[in-house]
């Protein structure tokens, strides 16, 4: 197997030849590192590189798979881990020029699990400044660009993370999602993502306080997304917000012939670009060949939704950040100091008043979730933006309206207000330009696996993804 072959190989795959001794942890890590430092133009996935110790550590991976002792269920593979969570003795930027310098003295829980399981960093994934934007760059580190057409944005703020294995640099990555900043990368990038449930996966204080935010994994098929996930979930002592007993999610799953299926086109509010509606469509089309019921439903949900996502996010996380105006300010990001200004006048009566619509938009789904197993809708309402987009400073339309630049464009942050619902996102197509989409498959509160079940039997009739180079990016 050449080198290309063997960087778009599933986790999965490697794993199965690992233990069967017909391909090494090294070999593989040698040919992601070499397609890393070949394609980091015009990419720019990375910020943080540690190619020489995962070079050591797939070297002791693969003593272990040699010696036939227990070996861990990550064991060997490069795993992308996004750079704003902690390693310990290991710098994090979070894209911000406020951390230089920055060295944990600690891991973040989910990086405890994944190095715990055999899983190698061999390198950190781009975000923009504190993850508080839909696109990925920032004065740091410059700007991260789609592998499928260097003009568009990978997404964010896990863009790095897509980015990384669209392009082959990873086996599977992390990502964090507090807007949608899994999913909406997962379908600029043609991947599949997953924002479990509130509390299935611990997370680093003071943001696993926030139902809003969630860890999840990224991945090129949806069973590699089940092994990072089954990595990554579970209690945790020092997160309180995680739930007990630990998930343990299967790889392989029974049909979902029979299953009652709602869509929406544009969850009631969102202008919604015509290529993507196309690939929703002929996407539901292959549901409906695998036995399943798909019918169109309406949510009566409005722009107030957007609204109140829009004043929840000011509130917490635009204040978190706005901490940093006074001594750093004129060392952020247009967008992210925009964004901390912004929350500056927040009260607690907006905050509850997002509190209510939320309440408000679940009277309509909870119901509805009862007669459908699940919902099923856009990623983003667009293929993507451009690389270099700002919230801050620019606007943008779908169908000749004017959308927010914040929010106009994903669709994802209803089910962070909704945060129970688990949320798989899927390739949906390719747009003209050659950007993907992507479709969320959202369940019922904490029905993990009826999202996985669709996601793969829907991969599965569409013979899955980045099998060939006809169906990779052109790098």
């Amino acid at each position: 197997m050449d080198d290309a072959e063997l960087c778009y190989l599933p986790a999965t795959e490697a794993l199965a030849a690992f233990r069967a001794r017909t391909l090494s942890p090294r070999e593989l890590m040698r040919a992601v590192i070499a397609r890393a430092e070949a394609i980091a133009e015009p990419v720019n996935a990375f910020t943080f590189t540690h190619f020489d110790e995962a070079l050591d550590a797939a070297g002791a991976a693969e003593e272990r798979y040699v010696r036939g002792g227990a070996t861990g269920p990550l064991d060997g593979l490069p795993v992308g881990i996004k750079d704003e969570s902690f390693i310990a003795g290991k710098p994090t930027s979070n894209g911000s020029l406020t951390m230089e310098g920055f060295v944990a003295d600690r891991s973040s829980t989910m990086n405890e699990r994944i190095l715990a399981a055999g899983g190698i960093v061999h390198a950190r994934t781009a975000t923009p400044e504190f993850s508080c934007a839909g696109y990925t760059w920032s004065r740091k580190w410059g700007v991260t660009r789609n592998p499928w057409n260097p003009g568009f944005t990978p997404g964010g703020s896990s863009g790095g993370s897509a980015a990384s294995l669209a392009a082959g640099t990873s086996a599977v990555a992390t990502g964090s999602d507090i807007a949608g900043s899994i999913r909406i990368p997962a379908s600029a990038c043609g991947l599949v993502g997953y924002k479990p449930p509130y509390g299935r996966n611990p997370d680093d204080p003071p943001f696993n306080l926030d139902f809003y935010c969630h860890t999840g994994p990224l991945a090129r098929s949806v069973r590699d997304a089940v092994i990072l996930q089954n990595v990554m979930c579970g209690p945790h002592p020092l997160d309180v917000s995680t739930l007990r007993p630990k998930l343990e999610l299967p790889t392989e799953f029974e049909p979902v012939d029979g299953w009652r299926i709602a869509y929406s086109r544009d969850l009631g509010f969102y202008e919604v670009d015509p290529e993507v509606e196309r690939n929703t469509l002929a996407a539901l089309d292959v549901l409906r060949s695998l036995g399943a019921t798909v019918e169109e439903v309406d949510l009566g949900w409005t722009g107030e939704s957007m609204d109140a996502a829009i004043t929840y996010l000011g509130h917490l996380f635009g204040g978190y950040i706005s901490k940093l105006l006074d001594e750093h300010g004129d060392r952020m990001t247009t967008y992210a100091r925009a964004f901390a200004e912004s929350s500056l006048g927040s009260t607690a009566r907006d905050f509850v008043s997002s509190l209510e619509v939320a309440n408000a938009m679940y009277a309509t789904l909870g119901p509805l979730l009862e007669k459908y197993r699940l919902l099923i809708c856009p990623t983003t309402a667009l293929p993507a933006v451009p690389a270099d987009f700002d919230q801050s400073a620019d606007t943008l339309q779908i169908n000749g309206r004017e959308v927010s630049p914040f929010l106009g464009w994903v669709m994802t942050v209803p089910f962070n207000m909704l945060s129970r619902c688990p949320v798989l996102t899927v390739p949906s197509g390719h747009a003209s330009n050659g950007v993907p989409t992507g479709l969320q498959i959202v369940g019922r509160t904490y029905c993990d696996e009826d999202v996985f079940r669709a996601g793969l039997a829907y991969e599965t009739a569409l013979g899955g993804w980045y099998r060939s180079p006809a169906t990779r990016p052109a790098l």
